[in-house]
């Protein structure tokens, strides 16, 4: 049987991925350090770009770290999968032999066996949908980061154009004109554009593994069915055809018992009808020997004239 489906791990090739992206990132941002930080610090009027785009990063890696742990949690399901079809592969007596006890492919075969233990019916798709349902409520908050991290910097956005709006008022109301006000301005402007390209990049960077830690999650599913239907469901339910089979063979025992029982009870009838003309026979013969004997006496007596026997009266 073809395991390539079974024993593929792609959160490790999206954990690869993501090794790289972070490498490439921090190349990019050594290479374009002096820019980088020329343009997110240097001469800030105020602490509101720096604050904005340090919570931006923060939610950011925050998330990240939260993929990377759902990514490491189902690579270590992916080969507890793979450890199982191989046991029952080399038909290994323990087939959680290797396996970690607190897998979701391990509580799937104990779930199971407990089932066929109580004699219950098997719902595949009941198990299938409860799985489905108990792994999805484990992203809410990684779907959380994923929705709010671009409003983020349209928030950012915000603030710094109502900080260049305070800056605007300022040259409106200063008859010379302020180089403060001035100042405030392209701060601002400077501010939203900071926030809105730290939102983007980290929304696009999130919004990239989060679709593939969704691929990574469809994956386990589907083999952990898959796992299911071709290797334990067959462990605990017969097939329907090997039913059938065993019911036509048992209706086949049962028809030639009955034409058994048959022949043996017409060869009883016939024993005892013979034997019922045998004792006829045995009874005539008996009855003409008596007779026979009853002429002898009387002859002999007849001849020795003796006298006759006395005749028994009964009651």
């Amino acid at each position: 049987m073809d395991l390539n489906r079974l024993l593929t791990s792609l959160s490790t090739q999206i954990l690869i991925q993501l090794a790289i992206a972070v490498g490439l990132i921090v190349i990019g941002i050594g290479w374009n350090f002096d820019f980088i930080y020329s343009f997110y610090f240097e001469n800030q009027q105020t602490q509101t770009g720096i604050i904005i785009n340090s919570s931006i990063v923060a939610l950011f890696f925050f998330g990240m770290l939260n993929i990377v742990y759902h990514l490491i949690r189902y690579k270590l399901e992916e080969k507890a999968i793979a450890d199982l079809a191989n046991n029952i592969e080399s038909l290994k007596t323990d087939l959680l032999d290797g396996l970690a006890g607190n897998s979701i492919v391990a509580k799937r075969y104990w779930t199971l066996r407990s089932i066929r233990k109580a004699n219950g019916a098997i719902n595949h798709s009941a198990l299938s949908a409860m799985l489905t349902a108990d792994e999805g409520t484990k992203f809410g908050l990684i779907r959380y980061i994923n929705n709010i991290l671009i409003l983020t910097g349209v928030f950012g956005t915000i603030v710094s154009l109502s900080i260049a709006l305070l800056g605007a008022s300022d040259l409106i109301d200063s008859a010379a004109g302020s180089l403060g006000g001035m100042g405030l301005v392209i701060h601002g402007m400077s501010t939203a554009l900071s926030t809105t390209i730290t939102a983007i990049v980290s929304y696009v960077l999130f919004g990239y593994f989060y679709t593939r830690l969704n691929d990574v999650q469809t994956h386990f599913l589907s083999g952990i069915e898959q796992l299911t239907s071709i290797y334990l469901l067959p462990q605990f339910i017969p097939a329907n055809d090997d039913i059938v089979h065993k019911m036509g063979d048992l209706i086949k025992s049962v028809v030639n018992a009955t034409q058994n029982l048959k022949q043996t009870q017409e060869i009883y009838h016939t024993s005892a009808m013979s034997l019922q003309e045998t004792i006829n026979i045995n009874r005539e013969q008996i009855e003409t020997l008596s007779s026979d004997l009853q002429d002898i006496k009387s002859v002999l007596r007849e001849g020795f004239r003796l006298p006759p026997l006395p005749s028994k009266n009964y009651e």
